[in-house]
């Protein structure tokens, strides 16, 4: 089975990062082939610093290794690397239908936020999310929640495509998935059972976020041990004592939350382990304890990996050279069936 997933390389990742996505990335290396995409080309789709830009993906990159990914067992590298991904986007974006990409809420979101300039490539932005999956001919995509939109899209542009474009001898209007019968594959999203959703602590109706959330809500992966206890003591909880989730108690179900996933345990064993407490300060300090236990090896990891940016970078070639090998067989193909360019193979006329 082949996994993909991408991440931005913008912004310090929180805690809902890293739960949400980059442990599972960690996990997918023994599911199966996992193909790990540094998304730079989605972070130019709204305004940014070119030298910050760089700087972050080797923050991210860093990262990534100290958390565990490990370049011999999974494919890690840098989205602009691979250029397949930009000429699939255009390929693709004859059968994407314009309608689908206006009632993205991503792009509503994020366009209500840009003041000076609303780019196309923000608009485009889920035709280049569905190349980078479709490239690779991966089934399995871990996202977080709000991804799940672009994966249905990416599925619909697959399905569409397939149909459109069939392999010689396919039937048309069959929409086989991973079944090899046809072009491009129909992905499936893996969104995490628990841990999906970590809200900011000081808003726990919000998603823990780097843009517009509180700082003091948003525990980093990097912080310091005595910044995430800081964090987690101030944490917005609600009124009563009881330790149960609930609609009514958005703040203390999302502490059960991020304490059972950190400790391994179901949201019911910690309810029941937490029965005896003696109130919400209790909670606040298992779960502190337990998020520094869980992050303290990435931070000392990334201080000894961050500095040598050398090594950083033959990691994403080596990820990237293996990455192009497989992505310039869909795009050949791809380029076949549409007509585009000259025949992959052609015969003989002498």
């Amino acid at each position: 089975m082949r996994i993909f997933s991408g991440i931005q390389p913008t912004g310090s990742k929180h805690l809902g990062n890293y739960i949400g996505a980059i442990r599972q990335y960690v996990a997918g290396q023994d599911s199966g082939e996992a193909l790990y995409c540094i998304v730079d080309l989605h972070a130019i789709t709204v305004a940014y610093d070119p030298a910050e830009l760089r700087r972050s993906l080797y923050d991210l990159t860093a990262l990534l290794l100290a958390a565990g990914l490990d370049p011999r067992r999974c494919v890690l590298f840098r989205q602009s690397d691979v250029l397949e991904h930009a000429e699939l986007t255009w390929l693709l974006a004859s059968v994407t239908a314009f309608g689908d990409l206006q009632r993205m809420h991503q792009f509503k979101d994020k366009s209500a936020t840009q003041r000076e300039l609303v780019s196309a490539g923000l608009f485009f932005y889920p035709v280049l999310m569905a190349a980078d999956v479709l490239a690779y001919g991966a089934i399995d995509v871990p996202v977080g929640d709000d991804q799940r939109q672009h994966v249905e899209l990416m599925r619909d542009i697959a399905i569409r495509f397939n149909t459109r474009f069939p392999r010689s001898g396919t039937p048309s209007g069959a929409q086989a998935g991973g079944s090899g019968e046809q072009v491009l594959v129909v992905p499936e999203h893996r969104i995490p059972e628990v841990g999906a959703r970590i809200m900011d602590l000081q808003d726990p109706t919000r998603k823990m976020s780097t843009t517009g959330g509180s700082e003091q809500g948003t525990v980093y992966v990097l912080d310091e041990p005595e910044a995430i206890l800081r964090k987690f003591k101030s944490a917005v909880t609600d009124s009563g004592r009881e330790i149960v989730r609930s609609p009514e108690k958005p703040g203390v179900s999302n502490l059960i939350e991020i304490l059972a996933v950190t400790s391994g345990r179901s949201p019911e064993q910690v309810e029941g382990d937490m029965a005896d407490a003696r109130g919400y300060g209790d909670l606040k300090s298992a779960v502190a304890e337990a998020v520094v236990e869980m992050l303290a090896p990435v931070r000392e990891r990334y201080v000894k990996l961050r500095p040598d940016e050398q090594a950083l970078e033959r990691v994403l070639a080596d990820g990237a050279e293996r990455a192009r090998a497989i992505a310039s067989g869909t795009l050949a193909e791809v380029r076949e069936r549409m007509g585009v360019g000259p025949r992959r193979s052609v015969p003989d006329r002498r």
